[in-house]
């Protein structure tokens, strides 16, 4: 798809009314004129594919040209999995059973395919765990997950019946995630995103970042609350503080004051290698976002996002040097 192609797409899901809202906040907040920062947001849009929350986002409005051109915009993101991603085998990784079926072997715990399933076999898996975690097929954004405990039930066939009418998909084994990642958060499983790029035979991890639950919820997603920092992809350690969805920045933990900026991750080489290795089992698929949790005794997949996003890892305070993550894309594909 040409670049014309892509403005066009874009333009065609531009809420009007909020690219005006955008552009008069961003007017008031800087002092520049609203027309200007009007026709600066259309701008971008043509030359860059960037839609008008890029432009917010990524505080465009105090970046040049050159700075602008090093940042994964929507449009570009969009026609990046385009490109890489076969459409045909997104089911895969949408449903969440047919992926635990894939990379079982990565998985590195036990799931139960609840379709099908009697309150024998449920019980059964349930034998020696204290809670199991509940997801429904389609979960995304941690929408629909619950984490149960089967004392809680008078019977297996009243946990299943709950379950049954909850949509259940799959039951899986709760992860109990590593001291040192609870220590900074410890009500959800604090989850790594960690992104690939398969050329060839080898995968690249292009960016990679922490995810934080905040304000007691059980997830760690940022559209529930939770903040995340980039991760340095040699070494494991958080960059910079991390960010919620509002902007705000922690550099502490605001629940248990402990220091986000500078930990290190267990097990980092190990979870690079995890990622690499699961980049090549469906090798249509080659630019994914692998959700990585850190327990006592090594890394395990959570799930694999074959549309992966494009913004959290360029916000202002993740970008101090003002240059965004094109530059390793590229240079991942063969094209810098």
């Amino acid at each position: 798809m040409g670049k014309a192609a892509q403005v066009l797409k874009l333009v065609r899901k531009i809420n009007v009314g909020r690219m005006f809202d955008t552009a008069r906040e961003i007017s008031q907040q800087t002092g520049k004129n609203r027309l200007a920062v009007l026709t600066d947001i259309v701008w971008c849009g043509m030359k860059y594919s960037a839609g008008y929350m890029d432009y917010k986002v990524f505080a465009f409005y105090n970046l040049n040209g050159k700075q602008r051109a090093t940042f994964v915009t929507r449009g570009y993101n969009n026609e990046l999995i385009r490109r890489l991603n076969d459409k045909a085998y997104w089911d895969d990784f949408m449903d969440k059973v047919k992926f635990n079926r894939r990379f079982d072997r990565q998985l590195r715990r036990d799931w139960l395919e609840f379709a099908g399933s009697t309150p024998e076999d449920l019980g059964r898996f349930c034998e020696g765990k204290e809670w199991i975690m509940s997801k429904p097929l389609d979960a995304c954004c941690g929408k629909g997950i619950e984490k149960l405990r089967p004392a809680d039930f008078e019977s297996m066939e009243a946990l299943h019946e709950y379950l049954q009418q909850a949509g259940c998909g799959l039951v899986e084994e709760v992860v109990v995630q590593h001291p040192d990642i609870a220590a900074i958060y410890p009500n959800a499983v604090n989850t790594i995103r960690m992104a690939t790029i398969l050329t060839g035979d080898k995968a690249t991890v292009v960016y990679a970042f922490i995810r934080i639950g905040n304000k007691g919820h059980v997830v760690d997603n940022l559209n529930s609350g939770g903040m995340a920092a980039p991760l340095d992809v040699e070494t494991g350690k958080i960059k910079y503080p991390a960010a919620d969805k509002d902007g705000i920045v922690y550099d502490r933990h605001p629940q248990t004051d402990t220091p986000i900026t500078g930990a290190i991750i267990p097990f980092w080489k190990e979870a690079v290698a995890l990622c690499e290795e699961c980049a090549k089992v469906i090798p249509q698929v080659r630019y994914v976002g692998w959700d990585i949790a850190i327990t006592e005794k090594g890394p395990v997949v959570i799930e694999g996002n074959q549309f992966p996003g494009h913004d959290i890892l360029q916000l202002p305070v993740h970008c101090p040097d003002k240059i965004g993550m094109l530059p390793v894309i590229k240079k991942a594909l063969g094209e810098a």
